[in-house]
């Protein structure tokens, strides 16, 4: 419900954490991005092309990403917060639909939705805050919008500057990164002080993790699309059975304490979560992302033998997305899980494998997946039989 334009923009600390509909809303809409980017990804014939699609990916992220903390710091029932909300939709659709120009040379349609989605969200920001006086909320907004500015100057060069747009965009992306990483530096304003990020509530912890539950939903959303325009034989439904049983396995590793994770972090460093989570998650979408694209593949092609690339994806996908938990635990526990990390090396492997076909190396990566999740650590299981996680007192 909106509540319209009262003095309160700045989210209340003992305010409600659930996210709102239309947060879910703009959710889903990011996430029918990432689809079309995974399956733009599985199109590709090189590891040039495949990597401009990483690039591509890493944006829409970032979109997601840097508009989620907006509703985390501002109340999303507020009107002008439901505003960016929107805008960031529009923005997502608007990246999604240009992804197939860019990767054929027309990119200005892709850079202007993603600048325009940044540089609008500030503006209404601080148009927002400026009527109801509130300097340090301003301080911050104009931080954002400042470091958009210099990124989106050499987004829209680059997409202006033909062959040479991939090497400028790195760039622009990169100062997107780590400009929040050093917590925007702005000339007169300095840095974004460190007691606004330790304003975490437990709203932000709640969107990541349902993000990513919604994106693991492509791993199974592709390969389905591939197969209804297909034949339904025995070898293509084989390799969509692997995808779901992938896509399972992927959420038990996600889910197993994640919130028990940003909860202890969040009471004991209050803004180092919220610092990290964007960068971890990446690495986390990454990986959903190359799974999803493999299963386009192999669900269009199960037999015969398996090219490199393929391997790659198919292996690598849910590597990376292990490799994203891992970070993702050690950042905010210290802790790695090493033999969980060797659970996932016979898998690489399997390279030897390209004269299988591609359904038995998606079957083996599955079994691979199977033994992390119920490998026991010590005395003890992560989790039951049936892939329940373990309550926090066994």
């Amino acid at each position: 419900m909106t509540t319209g334009g009262t003095p309160a923009l700045v989210r209340r600390l003992d305010g409600s954490t659930r996210a709102t509909l239309l947060e879910l809303l703009f959710d889903v809409v990011f996430v029918a991005a990432l689809a079309q980017t995974s399956k733009l990804l599985a199109d590709q014939t090189s590891w040039a092309q495949s990597a401009s699609v990483a690039l591509l990916l890493v944006a829409i992220w970032w979109t997601w990403s840097v508009t989620s903390t907006t509703t985390e710091f501002y109340d999303p029932q507020q009107r002008p917060i439901q505003a960016i909300l929107m805008v960031a939709m529009v923005g997502s659709v608007g990246m999604a639909a240009s992804l197939p120009m860019v990767t054929g040379g027309q990119s200005l349609a892709f850079a202007l939705a993603y600048v325009g989605t940044h540089v609008v969200r500030g503006i209404v920001l601080l148009s927002a805050l400026y009527r109801q006086q509130h300097p340090a909320a301003m301080a911050r907004a104009t931080r954002f919008l400042f470091w958009f500015l210099v990124s989106g100057v050499l987004w829209i060069v680059g997409a202006l500057a033909g062959t040479a747009r991939w090497w400028i965009w790195t760039t622009a992306i990169a100062i997107d990164l780590l400009s929040a990483a050093a917590r925007y530096p702005t000339p007169w304003l300095g840095r974004v002080p460190l007691e606004q990020y330790d304003r975490t509530t437990g709203h932000l912890g709640e969107r990541y993790q349902q993000f990513v539950i919604l994106a693991l939903g492509d791993i199974i959303l592709v390969p389905t699309l591939e197969l209804s325009r297909s034949d339904f034989d025995r070898s293509r439904v084989t390799a969509l059975l692997c995808a779901f049983a992938i896509m399972l396995l992927l959420w038990q590793i996600y889910v197993y304490r994640a919130g028990e994770l940003l909860e202890t972090a969040a009471s004991s460093e209050p803004g180092r979560s919220t610092r990290i989570a964007p960068y971890s998650h990446l690495v986390l979408l990454v990986g959903v992302l190359v799974t999803a694209a493999s299963f386009d593949l192999v669900v269009d092609r199960p037999t015969g033998t398996t090219p490199v690339r393929w391997l790659v994806l198919i292996i690598g996908g849910p590597l990376v997305f292990v490799l994203g938990r891992v970070l993702f635990a050690y950042l905010l526990s210290g802790r790695v899980p090493w033999v969980r990390v060797a659970s996932q090396l016979p898998p690489l492997l399997l390279p030897w494998a390209g004269r299988w076909p591609p359904v038995l190396v998606t079957a083996i990566v599955a079994l691979g997946l199977a033994v992390h999740v119920l490998l026991p650590r010590g005395q003890s299981r992560e989790t039951r039989r049936g892939l329940r996680p373990r309550g926090p007192a066994e």
